[in-house]
């Protein structure tokens, strides 16, 4: 059976780097081995918050990649503010203040013309060439990423034009969200209105994670169940090393990511200091490595701590480095974003930690998403904000299996973990591309 083609769009797409890029670039990596071939509609330069070059190895040889222009507002905001770091830490969170007249005209600039986003200039160029893709390549169905949501405005206006079966996907939802800006009432209804109109016209909605289409039923309850899919996010068995044969000199807690504002680890150095207190281990026995970003709250959070001499920042890496951090380590730590929705929040990184299949601890609600899939999984175990003793008990059953007192306090159940791979999340999605395709015939 010859392949038909998807055409892919996606702001976040190799060189750039994160989270957000793993997703739609495993879908590229495995898609052909199901019948369907991707053609990827991308930037061709970016405001990336990460790049990672590296990852332009991983696109399929002979994958069509187009590249055009966008216009970027960030650079204005950086000549308002005079910042020079990573927009996300600073300005893409509701809990960064405003600390200058400038930062507050930057942010109410954004929150009223950048709607959905600051993307939205990418639509000039990106509809003009995914029409061109659909017509050279014979395209037979579309699929968006978002964030940012100006790809699915760019996806409805192909799927208008073309009335190809479009696959909305997801990462997060779009309105309200924590990173969503503060917007006044006309703003924020020109979003909603937007926001509707991908959700009715797309064909499916893919949903990273289960509260997305929660979240979207809430607000328009008009819309059927059976239109979302969940296709969780996973990892990838040939991104990872063998795992080391020696124990770490230092019992080593690592965190891969972005760590700012509503994403904080205050809880794990209370839990450490109380041990320090009871004399279980002291600052010099422990390696707390951050591998990625942190924001100026949490730093001002960690300098402050008893265990500041056992932080080990390391800057943002490759990918393939990053995975070999994180299986060289003893405890894996995840920080779920302190929000009203956050008990449905799965962050894409709990997957790699679960391929690594070392513990996890986990700073998120009990019986949320992450708990539920941390104890079907048994990787790991959740302890929430106010639970800093909590928190020290486990890190002690943790700290003494390092040193070869106790047993581990988790088994990995390898039989649920290996749904998550990739390949298989492709796999899916192929078979939602069929399903829709058998029905919109090319």
């Amino acid at each position: 059976m010859p392949q038909r083609r998807v055409l892919i769009i996606a702001y976040y797409f190799p060189p750039s780097g994160g989270p957000g890029v793993q997703r739609v670039l495993k879908h590229v990596k495995y898609l052909p081995e199901f019948g369907w071939e991707p053609v990827v509609l991308t930037v061709r330069e970016g405001e990336f918050p990460a790049r990672d070059p590296s990852l332009l190895d991983e696109i399929p040889p002979g994958t069509h990649v187009e590249r055009t222009r966008i216009l970027e507002p960030y650079s204005l905001y950086r000549l308002l503010t005079g910042r020079r770091t990573p927009i996300d830490i600073h300005v893409l969170t509701t809990s960064s203040p405003a600390r200058s007249w400038t930062e507050r005209l930057a942010q109410w600039i954004r929150a009223t013309f950048f709607i959905p986003d600051a993307r939205i200039g990418w639509l000039l160029t990106a509809v003009p060439a995914g029409k061109r893709l659909i017509r050279y390549f014979q395209v037979s169905a579309l699929y968006s990423s978002s964030p940012p949501y100006t790809c699915s405005l760019i996806a409805r206006q192909l799927k208008r034009w073309s009335s190809l079966p479009w696959v909305a996907g997801f990462r997060d939802p779009w309105t309200g969200f924590l990173t969503t800006p503060q917007r006044w009432w006309l703003p924020a209804a020109i979003d909603r209105h937007l926001e509707r109109s991908v959700l009715q016209e797309a064909d499916r909605i893919e949903c990273a994670w289960e509260g997305i289409a929660d979240d979207a039923i809430g607000k328009y309850p008009e819309l059927p169940r059976e239109k979302f899919i969940h296709i969780p996010n996973g990892f990838d068995p040939a991104d990872y090393p063998p795992p080391p044969t020696q124990r770490n000199e230092r019992f080593t807690i690592t965190y891969t990511g972005s760590l700012y504002g509503r994403r904080n680890p205050t809880v794990l150095l209370q839990g450490l200091e109380e041990l320090l207190h009871r004399g279980v281990l002291t600052p010099a026995e422990v390696c707390l490595r951050i591998v990625g970003r942190c924001g100026e709250e949490v730093l001002e959070t960690l300098r402050n701590s008893p265990f500041a001499t056992s932080v080990e920042f390391i800057p943002y890496v490759p990918h393939r480095e990053s995975v070999r951090y994180v299986v060289s380590s003893d405890v894996l730590l995840l920080v779920v974003d302190e929000a009203e929705d956050s008990h449905a929040i799965v962050p894409g990184k709990v997957f790699e930690y679960l391929g690594a299949g070392k513990p996890i601890l986990a700073i998120a609600p009990h019986g949320s998403a992450v708990d539920r899939l941390l104890q079907e999984t048994g990787t790991g175990a959740v302890v929430e904000r106010t639970e800093p003793l909590a928190c020290a008990k486990l890190l002690e059953l943790l700290y003494r299996s390092w040193r070869g007192e106790l047993p581990l306090p988790f088994v990995p159940r390898w039989d649920y973990i290996r749904q998550y791979e990739r390949r298989t999340a492709a796999q899916r999605l192929a078979a939602l591309l069929d399903e829709l395709t058998l029905h919109h015939p090319s």
